[in-house]
């Protein structure tokens, strides 16, 4: 009987601001068409509130887990049978406007095995960067 992998997972969390609206960023971090232009090589609604990220023409399905109107979004990711797991990977994005400077904030928040700080920093800073050319900011 083979033992299931167990991989230690952190949470990576790390802010960038963004020269754009709540109302404006949001959909592309809450919706497929919206991720599908920065996030991956594409996104597909599967099934109520489901998607498929796809990255190198592997499905990887995840669920929205909670969702706060130009404020925050939530993805669970499932198993191969599309089915919950326990501890499993999210990725939240979170935005924050500071009322004072009227700077908008993209905190992500990535639990995922754990990978090189390095490495996890330069991914996000590169999609961050494609996100800032499609919202102009």
């Amino acid at each position: 009987m083979a033992l299931p992998d167990i991989q230690t997972k952190a949470r990576f969390v790390v802010e960038y601001p963004i020269n754009a609206s709540p109302k404006i960023l949001f959909p592309y971090l809450a919706t497929a068409s919206g991720l599908a232009q920065w996030f991956c090589d594409d996104v597909r609604y599967v099934e109520g509130q489901r998607l498929n990220f796809i990255w190198d023409r592997e499905n990887h399905y995840a669920e929205i887990s909670g969702q706060r109107l130009n404020r925050a979004v939530r993805f669970v990711f499932l198993d191969e049978h599309r089915q919950p797991v326990a501890d499993a990977n999210y990725l939240e994005f979170t935005l924050e406007s500071s009322e004072v400077t009227d700077e908008v904030f993209l905190r992500v928040t990535d639990y995922s095995p754990v990978q090189d700080a390095d490495d996890q920093q330069e991914m996000w800073d590169g999609l961050v960067y494609k996100l800032r050319e499609q919202v102009g900011g």
